[in-house]
């Protein structure tokens, strides 16, 4: 049983390229430094800064706005410049807007900062999703993206365990250190590919077609843009709105929740290249992504369903990892699948402004919802919007079927 375990792992992993894990261990080293967004909410709520959640939500809904532009601009720059100066400029940047941050206490200050935070931060995700394609070959590429989330989420179960400790001592010290590794992974990105001509024009193979047309005019992957944005609203309500709900109205402490922020890296890093492995070409992305996100609405669900204990809150974060395994991959391999080389970087910035206006909206809006309702009335609004998304992705696949 043993051994079986550890030739399917090794099969899981083999056929990456040197490339692709090198990406994957600056991506670590970046994630092992994410502390702040998952307390942002809190440290701004909590009386030394002395902001109501309807605040805070406004902050976390800027960042989304920023990101929005940042998806934008990175996916321009990307098709224009390549995917390794714009990765390299970006990281740099969001370190040190991270540690700027830290610094800000008036409430037009830090709405500002982290406005320009987030676009310079975000710019970098379309570059990335871009780099991970031409470092991979079609037949692992699902693969390959699951490598970089594998190590953006032992990075984030570091950094989320980390900086509960941290936060109980001193909010300030998460954005020194989240700045900090940001720094270190552009270094790393500097001089471990540096060889990289990324460029689009050179790494453009000479049997492609001249560039498709437009993401912007591709009507199916508008589609999915618009469900992708039902679905990543209320996923990031897993690291906005919960955290608070958990702190004040189950009195869970920092650590506590620290640990489960952890727990949602720990069971991907452990699981979802085995699952991946498994799942890529048995069946049409659209079917395992619809069946995530509608895994992730039951889990909002059961919010309200069980007892408000600890065993509750370990329960839902398992299911929502689940359901992100089973989605997230895949909406990669979807969009990717659409592209070429000349227009990838547009592709890709588009869907990081998919989950960037997720971020303006999930957020702002849950938590006004939650001020002026209930968090009960979020977590049913939040499962109801999944499985509408669920049913979308669905409708979408048999959409293809008949074409």
């Amino acid at each position: 049983m043993i051994t079986r375990t550890i030739s399917l792992y090794r099969e899981a992993y083999s056929g990456l390229s040197r490339s692709t894990w090198l990406l994957s261990t600056v991506m670590l080293v970046n994630r092992s430094g994410t502390m702040v967004i998952p307390f942002m909410t809190i440290y701004l709520t909590q009386p030394s800064m002395g902001y109501t959640i309807g605040q805070a939500g406004a902050v976390m809904g800027l960042f989304g706005l920023g990101a929005v532009c940042g998806g934008f601009i990175g996916g321009r720059l990307t098709d224009k410049l390549g995917f390794h100066p714009v990765q390299l400029i970006t990281l740099a940047g969001g370190g040190l807007m991270f540690m700027v941050l830290g610094q800000m206490t008036s409430y037009p200050m830090i709405c500002i900062t982290t406005f320009i935070l987030s676009l310079v931060n975000e710019a970098f995700r379309p570059a990335n999703s871009t780099a991970i394609a031409h470092y991979s070959k079609e037949e692992n590429r699902t693969r390959s993206y699951s490598l970089n989330r594998l190590a953006i989420n032992l990075g984030w179960a570091f950094g989320g365990a980390i900086g509960g400790i941290l936060a109980s001592i001193n909010y300030h010290l998460l954005f020194w250190v989240d700045g900090g590794t940001n720094l270190v992974a552009a270094i790393l990105l500097k001089y471990c590919l540096a060889g990289t001509n990324s460029a689009p024009h050179h790494y453009l193979k000479q049997h492609e077609p001249e560039a498709p047309k437009s993401a912007y005019g591709d009507s199916e992957y508008l589609f999915f843009i618009i469900f992708t944005v039902l679905f990543a609203s209320c996923f990031f309500q897993l690291f906005t709105t919960l955290p608070v709900y958990y702190k004040t109205y189950l009195h869970m402490n920092e650590f506590f929740i620290g640990m489960l922020m952890a727990l949602n890296g720990l069971i991907i890093v452990l699981v979802e290249m085995i699952l991946v492995f498994k799942m890529e070409g048995k069946k049409e992305s659209l079917f395992y992504i619809s069946a995530g996100v509608l895994i992730v609405g039951l889990s909002y669900s059961l919010l309200n369903l069980l007892p408000q204990l600890p065993a509750m809150a370990v329960i839902c974060m398992i299911l929502v990892t689940l359901g992100e395994i089973c989605s997230m991959p895949f909406m990669n391999s979807f969009w990717i699948s659409r592209t070429s080389a000349k227009n990838r970087g547009q592709y890709a910035g588009l869907y990081t402004i998919a989950w960037s206006t997720a971020q303006v909206l999930g957020p702002s809006g849950g938590s006004q919802v939650a001020e002026h309702f209930s968090f009960r009335s979020l977590w049913w609004a939040a499962t109801i919007v999944c499985i509408s998304a669920s049913l979308g992705f669905r409708w979408l696949r048999k959409r293809q079927s008949f074409e």
